[in-house]
């Protein structure tokens, strides 16, 4: 993914803000009074995945920046590092952190060679507390309110890690399905979403469909009364009785059945991802 490079490539000079910025500058600041990188925790991401050389931590152009766009419309930056501390609290949620865990992570994410210690660092620092995961997931779901999809890959991703170390047939663990659950609301998702990253699923499968809330011209955060209403009003504007009062050609007769054809199409997959 892209965002590996934006989240640790020149960083310097960036300023920092929320929950975000505050982990990404305690695990590169830690890392740089300590030596953390020379010494990894025992257990943890360092050990089981070591990189290729070891960093210089008094390398000041690195870790003097100890700081990333998390607050400042960086949305690349802020996906980046809540994916990461996220996906650590979810492993650690129900007792340590295992390979099966890890190795699902790795599966789900692919970030270039150059950066598996510097994701490994923040997986570790971020695994430290698993109280806060609430609190990434509002940020996220402010950020992300009307384009979800990265939410919805995130989903998945998490319910990849949480079902890594269980037997096939059994139930995750009862923090996990709680840990699940309230990200999914933190998220700001609607329950469609919550059965595809339980299935599997993704929205990848309708990736070529136009964005339903475009269509209608209304924005995701709508309430189901405020998408029906808006509905509503275009399926009266653009009806096939309205339209035949008016002259039209061929062509812009055609044209408005397509956009009728599209309204409808929008409300059904809003109607479906929202269960309505």
């Amino acid at each position: 993914m892209a965002i590996w490079g934006k989240m640790f490539g020149g960083v310097a000079g960036f300023a920092v803000g929320g929950p975000f910025g505050a982990l990404m500058g305690a695990a590169l600041g830690h890392a740089a009074d300590s030596g953390s990188l020379l010494n990894p925790p025992s257990g943890g991401w360092s050990e089981r995945f070591p990189a290729k050389g070891r960093p210089d931590p008094n390398n000041a152009a690195f870790f003097g920046a100890a700081k990333v766009a998390a607050a400042l419309g960086k949305r690349d930056q802020l996906y980046a590092i809540g994916l990461v501390a996220l996906c650590a609290k979810m492993a650690k949620i129900d007792g340590p952190v295992n390979r099966q865990e890890i190795n699902a992570f790795k599966a789900c994410f692919q970030f270039p060679p150059d950066n598996t210690r510097e994701v490994g660092m923040l997986f570790d620092r971020a695994r430290e507390r698993t109280d806060d995961f609430e609190m990434y997931g509002r940020e996220l779901g402010r950020a992300y309110a009307n384009n979800s999809e990265p939410l919805e890959t995130l989903l998945g991703a998490l319910f990849r890690i949480a079902r890594a170390d269980v037997a096939p047939g059994n139930a995750l663990h009862p923090k996990e399905t709680d840990f699940l659950k309230r990200l999914h609301k933190a998220f700001g998702l609607p329950p469609g979403a919550w059965d595809r990253a339980e299935s599997g699923g993704t929205r990848a499968a309708t990736g070529n469909e136009p964005d339903a809330y475009r269509v209608l011209g209304i924005v995701r955060t709508a309430s189901d009364q405020e998408v029906r209403v808006r509905w509503r009003t275009l399926m009266r504007e653009h009806h096939p009785d309205v339209l035949a009062q008016k002259p039209m050609t061929d062509a812009e007769r055609a044209k408005a059945q397509d956009r009728i054809a599209r309204i409808n199409a929008a409300w059904d997959r809003i109607k479906r991802d929202r269960q309505l």
